[in-house]
């Protein structure tokens, strides 16, 4: 029996009154005889028939499942040719596919760190390259250097693959981390020779170098840009200046603007307000005031993000009344106020348990006609918090799903944060659960580092490894803080082979033991006797300090 004379008879015996509520009816048959159809496909195409001809629904529904030229010969090839398919035009299903794919790949490379070649295991998974999926692997090993690099290699062994800016700027990112600068000038070389260089990427080299607290090598790198034939402009020079006030040189940030803006750029608006925010992350409120004087005397005005800037200065410094005074004084210059200035104001005044002005605040923005979004709901999820009425923190996060506005993975480390610090382990741990079902809420490396803390620091190390083992099966990669705690602990438990077992992971890693690790892990040792074992350790921290990588 042909497809059409199949599909007759489902119509036929089919209940059309009335056609709406028969439809789930229809369905399920449908569904129900999927395996049928699958297997009666290839009869009507074989003899050159059009499937469900006569049948207009039935027709549309197979235009859009199954390709109408299918290459292969029995049910099974063309059912997976649909899937196929399916996934090739749905936007969602190539991210799924994409996020899975990149998860797999880190796994594999994570198990396997401790080998010297980990191409013969990435061989092993049959995934086609693409541009979008090397650089997801790339951001999701941001955490090891060592293992990015190894991916990076070999993907660019590949059939048809390249590499994209996309891809060496997150290998950049990756390396940064682990302070390989000149592994990263070699990749900058590469990247001028395939015509791949952007001022993203010295921006990105610029920030690792802040990051590693190497405020000179920051302020080269900018300079560097003449050199590789990239001009700098005033929107590079006020990158320059974030990435020195993020990492606490704001005094370095305002030498270089007092010497820059005299020479090459003039200042925007956007380079007073990223001083401010220096000024202010340092609670210098003198200096604040004073870039906040100069700009105005330079004729420019602050807009709502300098407002934004400038209150939250004032809240982290706990001046709750001049910040407030700051936001009469934005809506006295007719400058609306933004969702993001009432959330700061609502974190402040919850960190500083004043609950009561934190959710009039929340009420102020509603009237303003702003629809609450996730972080002003996570600011009052907070505010909640601090004054430890958990009750009324679950009841936001009821009204965010009931509003579709979250909650997120951020969302959940609030509240494990204050139930951590109020010691109620059990609860944290349930709401831990809770977040790891619950879609888009997955737990991210900040969560795992602070729920590894928690049963550490209340000895229960068989938990905190089994969240360690939790996270690496989602294929997501410690760093060097979440080690150092897991292996303290170990020594403090007289645990020392599993310690040695982490210590050495992290190396694998290309991660660098911080000097009071392996001074705390030295000396358990040897008060063990197992100078043996120092000495092994020693060396592999040595190789991996001189060590330049390669590829």
């Amino acid at each position: 029996m042909g497809i059409s004379q199949f599909a007759c008879r489902l119509l036929q015996k089919t209940p059309r009154k009335p056609v709406i509520n028969s439809f789930q009816h229809f369905r399920t048959t449908c569904l129900h005889s999927l395996t049928t159809l699958s297997q009666t496909i290839t009869e009507d195409l074989t003899r050159n028939q059009k499937p469900f001809r006569g049948y207009p629904f039935f027709e549309l529904l197979f235009s859009r499942t199954v390709s109408s030229k299918p290459t292969h010969d029995n049910a099974e090839q063309t059912q997976a040719s649909v899937q196929n398919q399916n996934i090739s035009n749905n936007p969602d299903a190539k991210t799924d596919r994409t996020a899975q794919d990149a998860e797999n790949i880190c796994k594999t490379l994570y198990i396997n760190s401790s080998n010297d070649s980990v191409e013969s295991f990435l061989d092993n998974i049959h995934v086609e390259m693409s541009a979008t999926l090397v650089v997801e692997v790339l951001k999701k090993l941001s955490n090891s250097g060592v293992l990015a690099l190894s991916f990076f290699r070999w993907a660019e062994k590949q059939k048809g693959f390249k590499h994209t800016t996309e891809s060496y700027d997150a290998l950049i990112e990756a390396l940064g981390k682990i302070k390989q600068f000149k592994k990263i000038w070699n990749l900058v070389d590469e990247m001028k020779l395939k015509r791949l260089l952007t001022k993203n990427t010295f921006a990105l080299i610029s920030r690792r170098y802040a990051r590693a607290k190497k405020a000179k090598e920051a302020i080269e790198t900018f300079r560097k840009m003449r050199k590789f034939g990239l001009k700098a402009e005033v929107s590079d020079f006020n990158r320059l200046l974030d990435t020195l006030c993020k990492s606490k040189f704001a005094t370095i940030a305002q030498q270089v603007f007092d010497e820059m803006s005299e020479k090459r750029f003039k200042p925007d608006i956007k380079s007073y307000t990223i001083l401010l925010e220096g000024w202010g992350q340092e609670k210098n409120l003198l200096k604040l005031k004073e870039v906040y004087r100069e700009m105005k005397d330079e004729g420019i005005e602050p807009d709502v993000v300098t407002y934004g800037i400038m209150i939250n200065a004032h809240c982290k410094a706990r001046k709750y009344d001049e910040a407030f005074a700051l936001f009469d004084e934005m809506e006295a210059n007719n400058c609306k106020p933004s969702p993001h200035i009432f959330c700061t104001l609502i974190i402040g005044l919850g960190s500083a348990k004043r609950l009561n002005e934190a959710l009039e605040v929340f009420r102020r923005s509603k009237a303003c006609g702003f629809e609450p979004e996730v972080p002003t709901y996570n600011a009052l999820v907070g505010a909640y918090c601090w004054s430890m009425q958990l009750d009324n923190a679950y009841k936001v996060v009821d009204e965010m799903r009931e509003c579709g506005v979250g909650p997120n993975s951020r969302t959940y480390d609030i509240i494990l944060h204050h139930l951590i610090k109020d010691k109620r382990t059990e609860e944290a741990f349930s709401v831990f659960q809770r977040m790891s079902r619950e879609p888009g809420c997955e737990p991210t490396v900040s969560t795992y580092e602070i729920m590894v803390r928690m049963f550490c620091n209340v000895e229960r190390l068989d938990m905190a490894i089994q969240i360690w083992d939790q996270m690496k099966a989602k294929g997501v990669l410690p760093g060097m803080h979440m080690f150092s705690t897991l292996i303290n602990s170990l020594c403090m438990e007289d645990k020392l082979d599993d310690a040695c077992k982490y210590f050495q992971e992290m190396m694998d890693m290309g991660i660098r033991p911080p000097a009071q690790l392996y001074s705390n892990l030295k000396q358990a040792l040897l008060d063990e006797g197992r100078e043996d074992m120092v000495q092994t350790l020693y060396e592999r921290i040595e190789k991996l300090r001189k060590t330049s990588l390669v590829g």
